[in-house]
């Protein structure tokens, strides 16, 4: 809970009054912010196997602190075998407090795990969000290597107040996401 308040500190107090003299902003309520960090796991083989929905739903629970639910499928695939309200995936929405909680230990723990780190890509979606593609949970503390079965990628979208890529990328910049080539520096 201590790193949550310091994550929050450090955006009121430094990183917050920095966006405001990079962009020359009149109101506090132009500086952008972080609204929300979005974790989603999408599990075709899930149409097999009802099981893997389990396992991921607790796998995602216990990395985010926050309980998990499914996706289901919006209409019938018959290519991929999949049929109107299956389950498909797993996703968790996180705001405030574990947000921060979730943001530090991306940064500081789970991201210097991937083995031949050399940054993240700094591609955002032309709204100042930017989704980040993970190719095994197994860099998560939470994840016990020995009771995995299946190693599974995850999607973690990061929902920012940025009316710009430029404002976005310096936001999750001073967050500390450590991109790869910083575009201006």
């Amino acid at each position: 809970m201590a790193n949550t308040a310091q994550l929050k500190k450090a955006y009121r107090e430094q990183i917050a009054p920095a966006l405001k003299k990079q962009f020359n902003y009149t109101s506090a309520m132009q500086i952008p912010e972080l609204k929300k960090i979005v974790v989603n796991q999408g599990l075709g083989d899930a149409t097999q196997d009802k099981k893997i929905i389990e396992v991921a739903i607790n796998e995602i629970t216990a990395i985010c602190g926050q309980k998990a639910v499914a996706t289901y499928s919006k209409k019938d695939i018959a290519n991929f075998k999949v049929r109107k309200k299956m389950p498909i995936g797993v996703m968790v929405t996180l705001r405030r407090e574990r947000m921060y909680e979730f943001l530090e230990k991306l940064v500081r723990i789970a991201l210097p795990r991937i083995r031949d780190f050399k940054g993240i890509e700094s591609k955002l979606d032309g709204r100042g969000n930017y989704t980040l593609g993970i190719q095994e949970q197994i860099i998560f503390p939470e994840i016990n290597i020995d009771s995995v079965d299946r190693i599974q990628g995850m999607n973690i979208t990061f929902v920012t107040t940025a009316k710009t890529d430029e404002e976005g990328y310096a936001l999750l910049k001073a967050f500390g996401l450590p991109f790869k080539n910083a575009k201006n520096d």
